[in-house]
């Protein structure tokens, strides 16, 4: 069956290290990548990320995004990430769910961050109740702390979820 899937890996990345863990994972399980951006992107190279980016977390603010021609619902099996900002998800994944019904899909987790997890997977979860969570996974710096350790942990983790039934 686990072959069988159709898988999509959903993320956000201003840095490159959630992209580098998505498209591992994309590699690993044959995915399709869906990169969510914003129309007006951050500056990863500016101090003003944080303030902006921070606010926008902490109001639930919903950003616009550049349009994209995948169809999440298409999909069986939906990896999503996120870098951690403000202890959660990106404000990107805050537009997304309000525009895309995800339910009665298989969804697996992924979150990096440089500080710590926060509350990122429990506010994923309450964002996606309708749909059966396989498994969470998160990575700190995975570009600068052990990148081919990370690569191998998040490709191993991938695999082992596909495979999985129910």
């Amino acid at each position: 069956m686990g072959k069988d899937l159709k898988s999509l890996v959903i993320y956000y990345s201003l840095e490159g290290n959630t992209e580098f863990i998505a498209k591992n994972i994309a590699e690993e399980v044959n995915a399709d990548l869906l990169h969510l951006q914003l129309k007006n992107n951050l500056n990863p190279n500016s101090f003003t990320k944080y303030i902006i980016g921070g606010k926008q977390v902490l109001f639930k603010q919903k950003p616009e995004l550049k349009s994209y021609d995948i169809d999440p619902n298409e999909y069986d099996f939906i990896f999503i990430g996120s870098p951690v900002w403000a202890g959660k998800y990106v404000s990107a994944f805050n537009t997304f769910f309000n525009e895309t019904n995800l339910s009665n899909k298989k969804i697996a987790l992924f979150c990096c961050y440089k500080g710590q997890s926060g509350k990122t997977f429990s506010e994923f979860r309450q964002s996606l109740v309708d749909n059966i969570i396989m498994g969470e996974m998160e990575f700190k710096s995975p570009l600068e702390l052990n990148k081919k350790i990370n690569e191998k942990r998040v490709k191993r983790w991938a695999k082992e979820l596909i495979s999985k039934k129910g």
